[in-house]
Order: C-alpha cells, then sequence, then structure tokens
C-alpha cells in the first residue's frame, strides 16, 4: 500500500509529538541525584563541572544535528536533481576550488570549536583546586570504606538489603540505598582520593560529573563543589567481581551548621548520626572516629 504525501507527513508529526510527549515526561520524573524512569537527558547538576559537562553536551549535540540534517539534505538533493530520469546527461566536472576548500576549511574550523571548550572542561576536571575537606574513598570487595583525614573519621557504607530498606519511613531507590552515607557540606570544594582494597574499583557520581578509577595500589584523586542540598546517588563504575552491581555511592549534602553537628555525632561513638537512612535505625558503623570496630 503507498502513502500519499499528506499520509506520510501526518504519521511523521504524530512520531514527532510522540518524542516530545516522551522527553517531557522524562524530564518530569528527573528528580535531583538521582536516575528517573523514563530519562533521556543528563542527571541534573549538582555542581559546577556537571554544569559545564551539561553544556558541552548540548552544545555537542545541537552540532551534530545540524550537520546530521546538512548531510541528509545534501543526499536528498542528489537523489532528486542528479537521478537519470532528471538528469539524463550527466555532468563531467571533476574539479570545484571553492567547494574542495570549502569541504576542507569548514571542518577544520569545526574541531577547533570543539576542541577549545573540550580543553577548558578537562582542566577543569583535572585541575584540583584548594580544597575545604579531603575524604579518602576506598573501593573494597563490595562496599565502599570512607575516611576524612583530618578529623579522624573513618567508617565503612554497604548497600542496604531489601529487608532494611523496605523498614525505612522513606525508602532509597533500589539497589541505590546505603547504611551509612558520605556526608558534606555545601558549597565546600571536597578533593576525593580513592584507592582500590583489592581489585580496580570506580568512583563515580553522575550529578557531581566526576568518575575516577580506585586502583590497588595507586591513589586517585578528583573533585566535586556540590550547589545545593540533597541526596546524590552513584555507583562503582568498573566490573569488579560477581557483586559489582551492589556498591552504591549515596553523598549526602548539607548545610555547615549540619555538617558540624554530624562531625561531633560520629567522633562521640553515637549510632544515630544523619549518614544513617532517615526513618529507620539500621547496623551500627562498622569503623568509627576512633578506628575501634563496633557490631
Amino acid at each position: 500500500m503507498k502513502l500519499s504525501r499528506g499520509q506520510m507527513g501526518r504519521r511523521l508529526l504524530g512520531l514527532a509529538v510522540a518524542g516530545v510527549a516522551l522527553a517531557a515526561g522524562g524530564s518530569a520524573f528527573a528528580e535531583l541525584g538521582q536516575p528517573a524512569p523514563w530519562e533521556w537527558t543528563l542527571q541534573a547538576s549538582g555542581s559546577p563541572v556537571m554544569d559545564n559537562i551539561t553544556w558541552f553536551h548540548n552544545f555537542l549535540f545541537g552540532l551534530i544535528t545540524v550537520i546530521t540534517l546538512f548531510v541528509l539534505a545534501l543526499l536528498i538533493i542528489v537523489v532528486v536533481k542528479f537521478n537519470a530520469k532528471s538528469n539524463p546527461v550527466p555532468s563531467k566536472t571533476t574539479h570545484n576550488t571553492l567547494i574542495e576548500v570549502a569541504w576542507t576549511l569548514i571542518p577544520v574550523l569545526i574541531l577547533v570549536g570543539i576542541a577549545v571548550p573540550s580543553f577548558r572542561l578537562l582542566f577543569l576536571e583535572l585541575d584540583v583546586p584548594k580544597a575545604d575537606l579531603t575524604i579518602k574513598a576506598t573501593g573494597n570487595q563490595w562496599n565502599w570504606t570512607y575516611a576524612y583525614p583530618d578529623d579522624k573519621i573513618e567508617y565503612t557504607s554497604i548497600m542496604l538489603g531489601e529487608d532494611d530498606r523496605a523498614k525505612l519511613a522513606s525508602p532509597p531507590p533500589r539497589l541505590l540505598g546505603v547504611d551509612h552515607s558520605l556526608v558534606v557540606p555545601v558549597n565546600k570544594i571536597v578533593r576525593v582520593q580513592t584507592t582500590g582494597a583489592d581489585v580496580i574499583h570506580s568512583f563515580a557520581v553522575p550529578a557531581f560529573g566526576i568518575k575516577i578509577d580506585s586502583i590497588p595500589g595507586r591513589l586517585n584523586e578528583t573533585w566535586f563543589k556540590a550547589t545545593k542540598e540533597g541526596i546524590y546517588y552513584g555507583q562503582c563504575s568498573e566490573l569488579c567481581g560477581k557483586d559489582h552491581a551492589f556498591m552504591p555511592i549515596v553523598v549526602k549534602v548539607v548545610s555547615d551548621q549540619v555538617y558540624a553537628d554530624w562531625k561531633k555525632c560520629v567522633q562521640s561513638n553515637k549510632d544515630d548520626c544523619i549518614d544513617q537512612p532517615q526513618g529507620g535505625k539500621t547496623a551500627k558503623q562498622s569503623v568509627r572516629s576512633d578506628g575501634n570496630s563496633k557490631s
């Protein structure tokens, strides 16, 4: 069955409307710091680095869309104008100086236009500014140990089981909740030093725009500056064994006063500090500020 131009146009319009509705739906479900159903964009930004990553992504997406449409238009023109029926006597032109200069110079300019913001973003990610807080994240099979060297705080963060998660008044997303979160103050530069205790892991929090390998015997570092209070989720992003999928990272960003109160709470060896999930009590810290194990 052949479709008329009108029918084809209506079907294409319907597909476009459906695409816009799907995009709008994905944005509507988006929540800061975590993935959302039908999400098709990057996670909402929670740091200056992620702001730049999002801008660069959108810039490249727009650029490749224009290039793709331009090439598509050229192909359509060639098909319509230069087929055997419309053009029975083909041209024997072999060179065109203007076109040859253009198709050489324009791609070069495009690549330069991409390279400049790309190198600027790489420098922003790799150049760690003077930090207000240093945290060491050690990847284990299969959990994370967080240490605050300046405050002599250290503890292990383990994923919540389904039974513990179900007991909470506000359950975290499945496979992303932990018994003890990483707590940091808002609008402070946090330097993250990471290593692996056994195999290679990867410390990644999408909303902050950070992802860096945790390699045994090597200390890598990155940084972020959380600009909004809230809870941000990440995961180990390097295959590290059978329970690789069960190594979530939870960063709780709080005000300066709440952060100071949390440090006092942990250093006092209390078991109801804000690094634990809200709405329920879980296991005690595996390692407290004094380095002694607690069961």
